[in-house]
């Protein structure tokens, strides 16, 4: 099989702080005291901002910031036909921060919505490009619903079998990627931490070891399946969170326990959170580029969730140690997470945001010069 697309070595994850401007409308609208109509003409304006600023930094393939959308995750899935937003008791408990209390959960058979918002909002982002740049799609893993906080636990009111609603989430996410690919998307991204959760359990939760095997199973089981006969040109790539919340984060822990799985993942592109001490070793990046030539693997050696800016020296010491296990032309730089996973954002400014991109940009440069 051959693969037409770009690989990229000065990458991003996706997400970027969001002006006040924007985080103002959106509070309005919540409120009702502005029209949904008024609060997309202050996203798209906001987000023709934030497009310049990318291309100035120097990244070939753009997003719309995650402007669109309150969490990186939730308001993408609650637009899937057969899935609803609920109010839980219980908020994500991140180290040293609470997130708010929404989640999703099933309302019916799973499935693809040729409406959902998400469509016009990346039409529109293609529209305002110039040219030489490509348009980046970020959205949620499918990982996130099967057996994560309660979501598919109605799963029995509306399968058979749990092999059936694996299936229909599959195909879910297949034709909703054929969708983008039909408006002109060649780039997009499944977001994931539920590798994260899983390797936590692994590590934790030996009397449940199976049970935890068996997600596995199941992750590697849905992506391959809605991966399968997408067209060659088109990049799917994954970004293996830990979670990122106002600065700080959910999971740690090396890729050890998963490296395997992950290995048998089709994806073209894997971005990987290796910014600080609780990422683990490099160990296991062999099992996970798994002698695959048209992989790239995306090292998240720079954090954005401080504005320090990382040494050469110390940037480039690590990236020889990963040499030892994935060639150069197969590897690339970024930070380890977006910049604002949520609306909240990080704990860094603006300046401080593209700063940190323009200083990627410049080792990039001089490693693959």
């Amino acid at each position: 099989m051959t693969k037409t697309y770009n690989h990229y070595h000065f990458d991003h994850v996706g997400s970027f702080l969001r002006p006040k401007a924007l985080k103002d409308a959106r509070s309005a609208y919540s409120e009702g005291q502005l029209s949904l109509t008024d609060l997309k003409k202050v996203q798209e304006v906001e987000i023709e901002r934030l497009v310049k600023e990318e291309v100035k930094v120097g990244l070939k393939a753009v997003t719309d910031g995650e402007f669109n959308r309150s969490w990186w995750h939730l308001d993408f899935l609650w637009g899937l036909n057969g899935v609803g937003a609920y109010e839980q008791e219980a908020s994500y408990k991140f180290h040293g921060a609470k997130t708010r209390t929404t989640n999703i959960e099933l309302t019916g058979k799973v499935a693809f919505n040729p409406e959902h918002p998400f469509f016009a909002d990346f039409e529109y982002l293609k529209s305002i490009l110039p040219e030489g740049v490509e348009p980046k799609v970020t959205i949620p893993s499918p990982s996130l619903i099967p057996n994560r906080d309660g979501r598919s636990d109605r799963w029995p009111e509306f399968y058979g079998s749990w092999e059936e609603f694996l299936d229909d989430l599959a195909q879910a996410y297949h034709e909703t990627l054929l969708h983008f690919y039909k408006l002109g998307a060649r780039y997009i991204q499944l977001d994931d931490t539920t590798w994260a959760y899983l390797i936590a359990r692994l590590l934790d939760d030996p009397e449940n070891h199976e049970k935890y095997v068996k997600m596995c199973e199941d992750i590697v089981y849905v992506v391959n399946k809605l991966l399968q006969g997408l067209p060659e040109d088109l990049r799917v790539s994954t970004h293996i969170c830990r979670g990122n919340f106002k600065s700080t984060y959910l999971f740690e822990g090396s890729y050890e326990p998963v490296a395997k799985y992950l290995g048998q993942l089709n994806y073209g592109t894997f971005f990987l959170e290796y910014d600080d001490a609780r990422s683990g070793s490099f160990a296991p990046l062999a099992e996970i580029w798994n002698q695959r030539n048209d992989v790239l693997i995306v090292l998240g050696l720079f954090t954005s969730k401080h504005p320090e800016l990382e040494k050469y020296e110390e940037i480039k010491a690590r990236l020889d140690e990963a040499l030892e296990s994935v060639p150069l032309k197969n590897l690339a730089l970024s930070t380890q997470c977006g910049f604002a996973s949520t609306e909240e954002g990080n704990s860094l400014t603006q300046a401080e945001q593209w700063a940190k991109l323009a200083h990627i940009k410049n080792i990039v440069d001089k490693i693959w010069e």
